[in-house]
C-alpha cells in the first residue's frame, strides 16, 4: 500500500513507519518535523490548513514517483497520528483545536479522494482515568472498548470528538475507518530506566490502568490494520499482553481496585487494558515488552 502518514516524526511514528515499510508498504511521512528514514519521503504540512492537507494528498511526494509520467499516484490508505500528544503541553484550547481540526481535515481529504482504509490514533484517556482530577477508577476491568468515555481534559475530549467524527465519515462513505484507543506508548529504550520504578513503585501506573503499548507492537497494531478489510467503522484497544508493574493481577485488584466488578477473569499478568478485541479481529499479536529484560 502507498499510506499517507501523519505525525511519522512522532514517538509512535518513528517506530511504525520502518516496521511497515519493511512489510512491504510505501510511506510518505507527514510531519511538522522530518523523520530522514531511508526511502520515506518527508513532507511538512500544517494539518490544519485543509488547503494543505489536500495538496499534499494529491501530489506527488518526492522525485522519483515523477519518473513513470503518469502524474501523482494515488494513496490507498491514511494513518492519522500527528497530533499534540499530552495535555501539558500548550494551552487546553489550542490543544482541542489543533487536535479536532486536523483530524476533519485528514478525513475530509481522505474520503473526498476515495481512500477506502483510514487509521486514526484515539487514546486510552478517553476513558476519563489518565488525566482526571483526582483518582477515577475503571467502572469495571478489564478496561474494554465498551467502557464509558467521558474525560474531564482536553486532549481526551478531543480524541472523543474525533472517534465521533470518523464515526460520521464513515457512515456517509462506508470506507473502513479504524480507531486507535492507544495505550502509554514505550519505545525500547525507555525500558532501563522504567523497569526499575514500575517494579518499586507500581502505583504511579495507575492512571496508565496498569498498562503500556511497545512503540514496536504498535507498529504491528497499524500493520494489522492495513491488511484487514471490510470491518467498517470499528474502535480497538491497544496494548501489551502484560501489565506495567512486578506485581501480580491479583494484587494491583487487592492494592487498587478492591470494589471495582471484575467482569473477566485476569490472571498472572494479564494486562488491565483489554486488547482482546485487536488479537480475535485483527490477529494482533504483541511480541515486545519490559519483562523481557534481565
Amino acid at each position: 500500500m502507498r499510506v499517507f502518514f501523519t505525525g511519522g516524526s512522532g514517538k509512535a511514528g518513528r517506530h511504525a513507519i520502518p516496521l511497515l515499510q519493511k512489510a512491504g508498504h510505501q510511506v510518505v511521512n507527514i510531519d511538522l518535523v522530518p523523520l530522514r528514514h531511508p526511502g520515506v519521503p518527508d513532507l511538512r504540512v500544517d494539518l490544519t490548513d485543509a488547503g494543505q492537507v489536500f495538496n499534499a494528498m494529491a501530489s506527488h511526494a518526492s522525485g522519483a514517483e515523477l519518473e513513470p509520467g503518469t502524474g501523482a499516484p494515488r494513496y490507498d490508505a491514511v494513518v492519522h497520528f500527528a497530533a499534540i500528544p499530552s495535555m501539558f503541553l500548550t494551552a487546553d484550547n489550542e490543544t482541542y483545536r489543533v487536535n479536532t481540526l486536523s483530524t476533519f481535515n485528514v478525513l475530509d481529504a481522505a474520503t473526498k479522494f476515495g481512500i477506502r482504509k483510514i487509521i486514526i490514533a484515539s487514546s486510552e484517556t478517553t476513558y476519563g482515568i489518565c488525566f482526571a482530577d483526582g483518582e477515577v477508577r475503571p467502572a469495571y476491568i478489564p478496561v474494554d472498548e465498551d467502557h464509558p468515555t467521558i474525560p474531564q481534559d482536553a486532549y481526551a475530549m478531543s480524541k472523543v470528538v474525533n472517534e465521533v467524527t470518523a464515526r460520521s465519515f464513515q457512515a456517509r462513505t462506508g470506507a473502513d475507518i479504524y480507531v486507535l484507543r492507544i495505550n502509554n506508548v514505550i519505545e525500547p529504550h525507555e525500558y532501563l530506566d522504567l523497569a526499575p520504578l514500575w517494579r518499586e513503585r507500581p502505583e504511579i501506573r495507575r492512571r496508565n490502568v496498569f498498562a503500556y503499548i511497545d512503540a514496536r507492537d504498535l507498529g504491528h497494531m497499524v500493520d494489522c490494520c492495513l491488511r484487514t478489510d471490510g470491518l467498517g467503522y470499528q474502535v480497538f484497544n491497544v496494548s501489551n499482553d502484560d501489565s506495567s508493574v512486578g506485581l501480580d493481577s491479583a494484587e494491583v485488584i487487592r492494592r487498587f481496585y478492591d470494589g471495582v466488578p471484575v467482569r473477566r477473569p485476569i490472571k498472572g499478568h494479564q494486562t488491565f487494558y483489554s486488547n482482546e478485541k485487536a488479537r480475535r479481529m485483527l490477529g494482533f499479536s504483541p511480541s515486545h515488552g519490559w519483562r523481557d529484560l534481565p
